[in-house]
């Protein structure tokens, strides 16, 4: 398997050899997943064996060293493990192919230096097939490709994380039992499952770009942005792929100026521009002028244009409150979502002012879902601030504080809190 770190004191190499394990989960689970999964079709097996490669490594590792290729370590000890559930599952004569080409699979990978290839996209497309129920789609390719958990995904989707995971065990049955082909399908077929992969890959960055400041998140938004890349240049013609790209890149361009000196939260109105990315801001212009001269528009494409109206408005003063408004209109037409709902409001409240807003997001209030939705209690604390209703502004602003994960957005909604007048 290759050479090993140097010798070191037993409890820093304990250390390293967490931290080495710790960096392979978050770098490369979803390829390893997609490489151990690609020729059985079994996602869950696939992971059960990635997991117990890792618990063995967290116990060799620590004694013997980090291998010098980590993940050729890591799915070899895997592939021996799904080999060992082969041969209790099937007799000598009828698992005898499939074992050869398992061990044919551990020596290579164990010979080679180099990267394991990467499947990611084929397993995403077999997640996306027809034959997965359709909301299932893009939770399974969350987990199974970008190792979200299925809490991560439940609260992405607004629906309990028990709900959510018996939903999972099943997809991944059915993605077995279909003996749906792990392959990037054929044109006619691509453009069909790409809505799912596209709300995957732009759903874990979101994550990435939610979680800032806290272990593996940058890397997850990278992750998600080179997928995104990745798939325009599979589908060139496709705006909507351009589009989702476009999106991220244009959030990406503000990371350096979402946080202060101090690491306090900036919101984006006092964000510093001369810290925003201007060669990816350009990329994600001419990405979205790209996407909306090769068809009609899409929720990727519209968002996008909403990102680009902040962009103007921050960057020339102009007013562009008005065409953000009639965007959010356009996306709430085709998407229906509560949560486009409440951006809208945010819009709204900007031209018509608080009171009109505050009408809007009250059919939001009968929606069990917005109950732990941190925005929805953020963004009607702010324009019940701004409408002077001080109880009930210190009451909302206080549950969006208690509902936030990150520490720089509690801190930035405590200040808002005393800012309030007294009663």
């Amino acid at each position: 398997m290759g050479g090993v770190t140097s010798a070191a004191h037993p409890v820093k190499r304990g250390n390293e050899a967490s931290r080495a394990a710790e960096r392979v989960a978050r770098e490369s689970y979803g390829r390893l997943v997609a490489f151990l999964a690609a020729r059985t079709r079994d996602v869950a097996g696939a992971e059960d064996a990635l997991a117990e490669a890792f618990a063995a490594a967290l116990k060799s590792w620590p004694a013997d060293g980090v291998p010098a290729n980590p993940d050729a370590w890591l799915l070899t000890v895997a592939r021996r493990r799904q080999a060992d559930a082969a041969r209790r599952r099937q007799t000598r004569q009828a698992g005898e192919e499939h074992l050869k080409m398992m061990a044919d699979e551990m020596e290579e990978a164990a010979g080679s230096a180099g990267d394991i290839p990467d499947r990611r996209l084929a397993l995403m497309f077999a997640c996306a097939h027809p034959a997965i129920e359709k909301g299932m789609r893009t939770p399974l390719i969350l987990q199974a490709i970008l190792g979200l958990t299925a809490q991560d995904i439940a609260a992405a989707f607004l629906i309990p994380p028990a709900t959510m995971g018996q939903r999972l065990v099943r997809a991944k049955s059915r993605l077995k039992d279909a003996g749906i082909p792990f392959a990037i399908p054929d044109s006619d077929q691509l453009t069909e499952r790409l809505d799912a992969v596209l709300d995957a890959i732009y759903a874990a960055y979101t994550k990435g770009w939610a979680e800032l400041g806290e272990p593996g998140a940058p890397q997850l938004a990278e992750e998600a942005i080179w997928l995104g890349r990745l798939i325009v240049s599979l589908l060139p013609a496709e705006p909507e792929a351009k589009g989702m790209l476009a999106l991220m890149l244009y959030a990406e361009a503000r990371r350096a100026a979402r946080r202060g000196p101090d690491g306090a939260y900036v919101p984006l109105d006092e964000q510093d521009r001369d810290l925003w990315d201007e060669t990816l801001m350009d990329a994600a212009e001419a990405l979205l002028r790209q996407a909306n001269a090769g068809g009609p528009s899409g929720r990727f494409q519209i968002e996008a244009a909403i990102q680009s109206a902040h962009v103007a408005r921050l960057k020339t003063g102009a007013n562009t409150w008005p065409a953000i408004l009639a965007l959010y209109d356009h996306l709430l037409a085709l998407t229906q979502s509560p949560v486009v709902a409440l951006n809208r409001a945010a819009a709204q409240g900007e031209i018509e002012g608080p009171i009109p807003a505050l009408a809007a997001i009250s059919p939001l209030e009968g929606d069990k879902r917005m109950a732990g939705y941190q925005p929805y209690w953020a963004l009607k604390g702010h324009l019940l601030r701004r409408a002077g209703n001080t109880a009930e502004a210190h009451e909302a602003l206080t549950i969006a504080m208690g509902l936030s994960t990150d520490a720089a957005v509690r801190r930035y909604l405590q200040d808002q809190l005393k800012s309030l007048p007294s009663n």
